[in-house]
């Protein structure tokens, strides 16, 4: 069976706080198998029949919100795509030693031209974003905490939802997730 792995937003921030335990038996309550989390941020690692990513984002925010209380929007990827992620992430970092962070926006779909626009108008000495297909890195030149770039921006200058993670937390899921063979 595929295996995948589900970005959930708005977990553990905002003062909403949802063990991990209780969010993998949310995915057994759904029908996952083989569920696995990863730290303690909304990525979670299991087994689904289906072999399409966006019908499993849908039917995971559906199913989930009744059992967090909110909506907490899935970004799904196959395992392949988070090897990918990261990779390309790093290669990022690598071509540029000066950054201090770089961070990586998962998004539903890829942006559309007018979405492309309001990031290209984003863009400062300090931040720059690598649109990517379902993916924007986001390059940061100083720490993250002294730029005055965020998710809330970006969710509110394109009009869409997002959840970002940092590229050492890419890393070591994709490090966990060498020996899968679920490579879908």
């Amino acid at each position: 069976m595929p295996k995948y792995v589900a970005f959930l937003r708005a977990i553990n921030v905002g003062g909403r706080f949802v063990k991990m335990a209780v969010l993998a038996e949310h995915f057994h309550t759904l029908g996952y198998s083989a569920i696995q989390t990863h730290i303690n941020s909304g990525n979670v690692v299991f087994q689904a029949s289906s072999r399409r990513p966006d019908a499993l984002a849908r039917t995971l925010q559906e199913g989930l919100a009744p059992l967090l209380g909110y909506m907490s929007e899935a970004f799904v990827r196959t395992v392949a795509e988070v090897h990918e992620i990261a990779r390309r992430a790093q290669s990022l970092a690598d071509q540029e030693p000066s950054l201090k962070e770089v961070n990586v926006a998962l998004l539903g779909a890829p942006l559309n031209t007018a979405q492309q626009a309001a990031l290209q108008a984003l863009q400062t000495d300090v931040d720059s974003f690598v649109p990517d297909g379902c993916e924007v890195y986001w390059l940061c030149r100083v720490k993250q905490s002294d730029s005055r770039f965020s998710n809330a921006l970006f969710e509110r200058k394109l009009k869409i939802r997002t959840t970002i993670r940092r590229v050492t937390m890419l890393q070591g899921l994709s490090a966990a997730l060498q020996n899968t063979t679920n490579d879908v």
